[in-house]
């Protein structure tokens, strides 16, 4: 324990006990005690060393009262849509309990496994309820992403609905959000000294969507959306390496990278495709390269955007970030629909409302999955779960619009069914002999004397 006073031109001279380790200061001009200050502890065998007040106690008063402690809740800010974990609500009972039952908590601490065995099994069982959720919302987004590419090839080959004014009328529907954080008091725009980077996060996912959405005039969706899925997921690893210093596990990486190979086999062309005997035209040539230069563009700008999210997890909630997401998209989608002078069609029938509202519900889903998801896992993770989108599109795919699919795209696809599947396993499947591990270093920590 260390018992610290802040004066200037101080000499410091530690002495080390088995039990206590206290400081003591020489000062250059006479020190006077002021009344009601300690200036100094008891040390074993000195009268009224067990009736002093514990270290423990005593840094519970000066966090209780500090300035800073006040100050930190004062700045506090609702977290997810979700809702928050607030510890200080939990913790302050039993810290208003704890100066008169000290004796009771250390025999609480020191006591038979029962207690500890209990607190384990209720954390752990806490913790696999969370995770489990999480997994299932990201495995819902994944499906939810699946039908929207098949939703969207739908609307524009059998409604002529261009995929740039599909964007548009969702982000508009979208901006219904914003009850969301006006109901928790939350300000729509983010808190005050958040602002700036919530920006930057809404214009980057806004921009990859545009991206996203333009490049299937220009390249065939199945190719587009598996270029998108690739480069974000490879992109988000590392720059959450470069910005966030996340780093992911050994298991983690193979498995993605797993995934990124099923990716690229998906993305080899046919034999009609690679046939260099006909001649290729020019304006076709560059009009696909277009595509997948949009394509891995936007793969970029989604990774910057899982990525800025990752680092405003704790300032921003999902209601806020999906209007954020929305009020910029109706800004950008317009400006996209004018750069590339694609035409506007609205729904002139039942059916294609009904398909408009279904792509809208389902962008809704697969954005609250993934960015509940970002709180609690790394922005690569989140993104090579949402490769499922590719395989779920293919069956879909093959429901709608008949068409059979080759080899490479069958071996792809069930390569990254293998790899998501693997990561939910091992994120989910406890490890043999790991709660005991978890209770022995429990009991570890509890029976020794430096707490």
């Amino acid at each position: 324990m260390e018992s610290t006073h802040l004066l200037s031109s101080s000499k410091k001279r530690v002495k080390i006990h088995p039990h206590t380790v206290t400081a003591k200061y020489a000062t250059h001009t006479p020190y006077s005690p002021q009344p009601g200050v300690h200036t100094h502890f008891p040390q074993p065998g000195d009268e009224g060393y067990d009736d002093a007040p514990s270290f423990e106690d005593f840094g519970s008063f000066l966090e209780e009262t500090s300035d800073k402690k006040q100050l930190t809740e004062g700045r506090k800010w609702p977290l997810t849509l979700f809702g928050s974990k607030d510890k200080d609500t939990t913790s302050k009972p039993q810290a208003a309990a704890g100066g008169d039952g000290n004796e009771g908590g250390a025999r609480a601490a020191k006591g038979a496994g029962k207690g500890v065995g209990e607190q384990l099994a209720s954390f752990g069982e806490a913790s696999v309820s969370a995770s489990r959720l999480t997994w299932v919302g990201l495995l819902g987004a994944a499906l939810a992403h699946g039908c929207l590419i098949v939703l969207t090839r739908v609307a524009s080959e059998r409604f002529s609905l261009g995929p740039l004014f599909l964007l548009l009328v969702r982000s508009v529907f979208q901006l219904l959000s914003v009850a969301v954080p006006l109901h928790r008091g939350e300000n729509p725009f983010g808190p005050a000294g958040y602002r700036l980077r919530l920006l930057c996060y809404g214009v980057a996912y806004s921009l990859s969507l545009c991206c996203a959405y333009a490049s299937l005039t220009f390249a065939s969706p199945g190719n587009a959306t598996t270029t998108w899925r690739l480069a974000t997921t490879a992109l988000s690893a590392t720059l959450a390496f470069l910005l966030l210093e996340e780093r992911l596990g050994l298991a983690d990486g193979i498995t993605i990278t797993a995934g990124l190979c099923g990716l690229g086999l998906v993305l080899i062309p046919t034999a009609d495709e690679s046939n260099s005997d006909s001649p290729t035209d020019p304006v076709v040539f560059w009009r696909g390269a277009f595509g997948w230069s949009l394509s891995a563009l936007a793969g970029l700008w989604m990774a910057l955007a899982l990525v800025g999210y990752r680092s405003l997890k704790e300032r921003v909630g999902v209601g806020t970030a999906l209007f954020t997401v929305s009020w910029t998209g109706c800004l950008l989608a317009p400006a996209s629909l004018a750069l590339l002078q694609e035409g506007w069609s609205w729904p002139s029938s039942a059916p294609a409302w009904g398909l408009v509202l279904g792509l809208v519900a389902c962008s809704v889903a697969a954005f609250l999955g993934m960015t509940h998801a970002l709180t609690r896992l790394h922005p690569a993770l989140v993104s090579a779960s949402q490769s499922l989108e590719v395989p779920v599109a293919m069956l879909l795919h093959l429901a709608v619009l008949p068409l059979a699919p080759t080899a490479p795209e069958v071996v792809g696809n069930v390569m990254v069914i293998l790899s998501v599947g693997w990561l939910v396993a091992i994120k989910l499947l406890p490890a043999r002999g790991g709660g005991r591990r978890q209770r022995e270093e429990y009991e570890e920590i509890l029976d020794s004397p430096i707490k």
